[in-house]
C-alpha cells in the first residue's frame, strides 16, 4: 500500500541549514505500524543536531531527518501486530535512515513507524517499543508531545536518586529545567532553587514549585545559595548542558553532593576545577534515558495529568505548522521560544 506513496520530512544539512524534502513513505514491517504524524515537539536534541554537536552523530550521518518528540495516529498495521490498532494515538514514532538521509529520529515527517512490543518475545522486543505508548483517547494528542519530556525527566529524577528531603539547585529554566522543577515538586521536594538569566522563566519556576529564584546576571549564585544552605546543597542539576554549570556547582555542593548533568554536553567534554569543592562529590550524567525507564514513568505522568496536577499547556508557548517548521526553528535558535514549541501536521 505505502511503497508508492510519498511524504515530506524536515531535513538538516551538515552546515545546519534546514529544508523540507519529499521522500517515499516508510512501509511497516510485520511487527510494526505506520502512523500519520499529528504533532512533534521541538527539543534540545534537534538544536544539537543542527549544530552538529550531538554525541554519536558524525559528518557522515548528514543530511539528517529531525524530530524526537512525536505523536502519530496508526493508519496501517503489519500482519503480526497484536498491541496496536487503526486509530490509536502513539508516542515516539521514528523514521530509520533511508533514501540517502540519516535519522535524527525523524518524527518531523508526515509519516513514521512504531514498533509493537506485543508482537515480539521478551528477548527480541526493540527497546524503543518499551516507550512507544498508546495514549488514552481523551488526551489532547498535540499537547501530549510534552509527555516525552515529562517521562524522560521523571525517569531521570529516579535515576539520579533525588529524595523529597534533598536540596537542589536547577540551572536553566527552559522546557527541561522547568519540567524538572515541576516534577520534583510533585514528587515532594520543597528545597528547590532555580537559576536562569531571564526573569520570565524564573517566574515560571516559582509558579511550578521553586523555593527561590536567582537571576545569575544580577545576583551571585554562591552567596545566595550559601545563605540559604550554609553547608551546601545535595544536588546541582545542569538542565542546559554547559560545562560552566558543573564548575559553579563546586562552590555550592555539600560534602558528598552530586552534580547532575541532564542531556548532552557541548563538545562532549568538560574540564572541572574542583578546588572550591569538598573532598567528596559525585558527577552523574544522564545523556539518554533508557526507554524501559521512560516507559515505566508513563503511568505516574498520566496520573498527574489526569488529576490536573500537571497541565500540559503550562509547558507550551508556541504552536507552528509543519509548512512553517524552518521558520519555527529559526525562532527557537534565536531564543524566542520561551517554553515548548510544537510543530503540528
Amino acid at each position: 500500500m505505502s511503497e508508492a506513496l510519498s511524504m515530506r520530512t524536515l531535513v538538516v544539512e551538515l552546515n545546519g541549514s534546514l529544508s523540507i524534502k519529499e521522500i517515499p513513505r516508510p512501509k511497516p514491517g510485520p511487527k510494526e505500524a505506520l502512523v500519520k504524524t499529528i504533532a512533534c515537539g521541538m527539543c534540545g536534541t534537534d538544536i544539537k543536531l543542527i549544530h552538529n554537536s550531538f554525541k554519536g552523530f558524525s559528518d557522515a550521518n548528514y543530511p539528517l531527518m529531525l524530530g524526537h518528540e512525536g505523536v502519530g495516529e496508526v493508519v496501517e498495521i503489519g500482519a503480526e501486530v497484536k498491541g496496536l490498532k487503526i486509530g490509536d494515538k502513539v508516542l515516539l514514532p521514528f523514521v530509520d535512515p533511508c533514501h540517502g538521509l540519516g535519522s535524527g529520529y525523524g518524527a518531523l515527517s508526515e509519516y513514521a513507524i512504531v514498533q509493537d512490543a506485543q508482537a515480539h518475545t521478551s528477548d527480541t522486543v526493540p527497546q524503543v517499543a518499551l516507550a512507544q505508548t498508546v495514549l488514552p483517547p481523551d488526551l489532547n494528542p498535540v499537547d501530549a508531545v510534552t509527555f516525552v519530556t515529562f517521562r524522560e525527566v521523571l525517569s531521570s529524577i529516579r535515576y539520579f536518586g533525588i529524595k523529597p528531603e534533598d536540596s537542589i539547585v536547577v540551572f536553566g529554566c527552559g522546557p527541561v529545567g522547568l519540567t524538572f522543577i515541576k516534577l520534583l515538586s510533585l514528587s515532594g521536594c520543597k528545597n528547590i532553587i532555580a537559576v536562569d538569566l531571564v526573569d520570565d522563566k524564573l517566574a515560571y519556576a516559582i509558579a511550578n514549585g521553586a523555593k527561590k529564584a536567582i537571576n545569575s546576571k544580577v545576583d551571585d549564585v554562591k552567596s545566595v545559595v550559601r545563605e540559604l544552605y550554609p553547608t551546601g546543597v545535595n544536588h546541582v542539576l545542569d538542565a542546559v548542558g554547559l560545562p560552566i554549570v558543573a564548575n559553579q556547582a563546586m562552590h555550592i555542593l555539600k560534602d558528598r553532593g552530586n552534580i547532575l548533568c541532564y542531556g548532552v554536553l557541548a563538545d562532549n567534554q568538560i574540564t572541572l576545577d574542583f578546588g572550591a569543592a569538598s573532598y567528596n562529590w559525585n558527577f552523574i550524567c544522564q545523556q539518554m534515558p533508557e526507554k524501559a525507564e521512560e516507559g515505566a514513568a508513563h503511568k505516574q505522568i498520566l496520573e498527574w495529568v489526569q488529576a490536573g496536577k500537571l497541565v500540559m499547556k503550562d509547558f507550551i508557548s508556541d504552536y507552528f505548522t509543519f509548512d512553517n517548521s524552518v521558520d519555527a526553528y529559526d525562532k527557537l535558535l534565536a531564543g524566542k521560544v520561551l517554553k515548548k514549541g510544537i510543530i503540528t501536521f
